[in-house]
């Protein structure tokens, strides 16, 4: 195949050099993610999550949909389509083998704590108990990624949403609005029509809608071919900024509000009309808008250079960003562990504290192995 047309069409893509604001903010959001799956974690306030109506899993899938688009595009211009879909089909084989794995050990945990502790209430609020009931089915189910616990289900979302992405690439780097309004549209269709994929058992659906979540994965993936056009919108920076500011500052109090009773008073019976239920599975629009939103101030005061991305103590924060698919699965299977060891300790804060503490440094350690197993600064695979 020809790859010299694709050349001309992609030259936004950055082709040389790292942005480390990638690396950081999606180490950021692993972290977030990791504390975030902590129940009643006093260190989750810290995270985005209780300031707004978006939370770290909108970074993610976001910089997932933008790294996918550098990291492949390269390659469909130096070696054409076919080598750059293969390379994603292996990517997606590499997440599926990821998640089954930790599936495995994931359940394994919750069964040896449950019958340790002689208890099944691990397993119903893990969503397990359809693995007791029909052990058979529910592991074909997981195999075809239908039956999963709660807190495993990124990883299936973002293995559909690569999937799809190599039919999706060439059209994105001609036309990229194009690839947008489609996605905008899909994602339009399936709010008002309730699309959604099936899940076990029969009456689950998937908990991150791929169908609506798709919008947040190609904004970023469209943002990465046309982010310099974004110059344009800079005219009007200043109002678009005073405006996003005003809709954070509406949704960090409607957020706040739900953890304090005086704070609930403040909000009008005809907003909350309006605005509830914000439903994350198929991504609301408050949580799209309130993501974009906090998206452009950070496009407006975090440039590409900015100093503090390259400040010493944060170097933990941009080796787990690099390493990415490893330090999901770990904090993943850390943070139930953190769970089982805060209830044995009657939730105190203390130990709260201490398992945040533990498993972003374990975290940490982790992906600085991984950096140094490697030998050279880590190639982005999104």
């Amino acid at each position: 195949m020809n790859v010299m047309p694709w050349r001309s069409v992609a030259l936004s893509v950055p082709l040389s050099g790292r942005d480390l604001r990638l690396d950081f903010f999606r180490g950021l959001a692993l972290w977030f993610i990791f504390l975030d799956h902590i129940p009643q974690n006093a260190l989750s306030w810290l995270t985005v999550r209780n300031y707004g109506f978006s939370d770290a899993t909108e970074i993610f899938v976001f910089i997932s949909g933008y790294t996918a688009v550098i990291a492949y595009s390269r390659m469909m211009m130096r070696e054409g389509w076919l080598r750059a879909a293969s390379r994603i089909y292996r990517r997606v084989w590499q997440l599926y083998v990821a998640h089954i794995l930790l599936f495995v050990f994931f359940t394994a945990q919750i069964a040896y704590f449950s019958f340790a502790r002689n208890t099944t209430e691990l397993i119903e609020e893990m969503q397990l108990m359809g693995l007791g009931t029909n052990p058979y089915r529910a592991i074909v189910e997981a195999v075809l990624l239908k039956f999963r616990p709660a807190n495993l289900d990124v990883l299936p979302l973002y293995i559909v949403l690569l999937a799809v992405f190599p039919v999706v690439l060439p059209v994105l780097l001609r036309w990229p609005l194009a690839v947008l309004a489609a996605s905008l549209g899909l994602y339009a269709a399936a709010l008002h029509f309730g699309w959604n994929l099936p899940g076990y058992p029969e009456d689950k659906v998937w908990f991150f809608n791929p169908m609506a979540w798709q919008a947040i994965f190609y904004t970023g993936a469209v943002l990465a071919v046309w982010a310099p056009k974004l110059t344009w919108f800079d005219r009007w920076r200043w109002p678009l900024a005073v405006l996003a500011i005003l809709y954070l500052l509406l949704a960090g109090l409607v957020a706040l509000s739900w953890h304090d009773t005086a704070l609930s008073e403040l909000i009008p019976d005809w907003l909350s009309r309006q605005i509830y239920p914000i439903d994350k599975t198929n991504l609301d629009i408050l949580r799209f808008v309130h993501f974009v939103a906090l998206a452009w101030l950070v496009r407006l005061t975090v440039p590409p250079d900015a100093a503090f991305l390259k400040w010493r103590f944060l170097t933990p924060i941009r080796r787990c960003g690099e390493h990415s698919l490893q330090i999901f699965c770990l904090g993943t299977f850390l943070s139930l562990t953190a769970e089982i060891v805060v209830a044995y300790f009657d939730d105190s804060i203390g130990s709260q504290v201490a398992v945040s503490v533990a498993g972003i440094a374990i975290m940490s350690l982790v992906a600085y192995g991984a950096a140094w197993f490697k030998g050279k600064p880590a190639r982005r695979e999104p």
